[in-house]
């Protein structure tokens, strides 16, 4: 069954360490990682110090080659590379055990850097462990998550949780200007209003957490 894993690696088992650490203020977001080879080609949002800064550290940085900015909005700058060391872990997650890497996340401040990662299967979690163990490698699972037929498996939500929500939404709960009320998706689920209310914001932040907070450690 595909699992979704959240888990960290400490940064300097991995890719950019050397940027990460002359910019204490830098973060770092995936876009996109592929994986060519013995290489992984991210595409990767940069913020948190001056454009020219990042672009000399990247630069500098051991483990890239072919950095080019792709374009900067708000503050923050889109670059594509090369990783070409520190990546055997990716390289295993991306071809040998065929897992999507969702998110990954790094710098802040932070020893680690975190991921969100869809596997094919339970046992090809188990394989990136193994590999771990062999290699000397961590990598610590947070969370793990097995997908199931449910749709709410998939957004880290509880089937009460994706129910009221999409109801909500079906309402109206959520339009601007609203064309429903609280009371009327209590109504529509045969709930009271209060339980529709922890409903709403336990699946919100869930789902916050779940789609932008990758960078956010539970236990932070």
């Amino acid at each position: 069954m595909a699992t979704i894993v959240r888990g960290s690696v400490p940064s300097e088992e991995f890719a950019l360490h050397d940027a990460l650490t002359s910019l204490s203020g830098i973060e770092v977001e995936t876009e996109r990682l592929v994986e060519s080879g013995e290489n992984v080609m991210p595409l990767l949002w940069a913020r948190g110090a001056d454009e020219d800064a990042i672009r000399e550290a990247f630069a500098a940085d051991s483990s890239v080659e072919n950095l080019s900015l792709l374009t900067t909005f708000n503050h923050e700058q889109l670059y594509q590379m090369e990783w070409t060391t520190e990546i055997e872990l990716l390289v295993q997650m991306l071809a040998r055990a065929e897992a999507t890497v969702l998110d990954a996340y790094g710098g802040g401040g932070r020893e680690n850097w975190y991921l969100r990662i869809l596997y094919p299967t339970r046992a090809a979690v188990t394989d990136t462990q193994r590999f771990c163990e062999t290699e000397g490698l961590t990598f610590d699972v947070d969370t793990m998550r097995e997908l199931g037929g449910e749709p709410a498996g998939r957004f880290g939500l509880s089937s009460k949780q994706y129910m009221a929500l999409r109801r909500a939404v079906e309402a109206g709960y959520y339009d601007v200007p609203r064309t429903a009320y609280l009371e009327d998706v209590a109504e529509a689920l045969a709930i009271s209003d209060g339980a529709v209310s922890q409903r709403l914001r336990r699946g919100t932040k869930a789902l916050v957490e779940d789609a932008l907070l990758i960078g956010v450690h539970p236990h932070e």
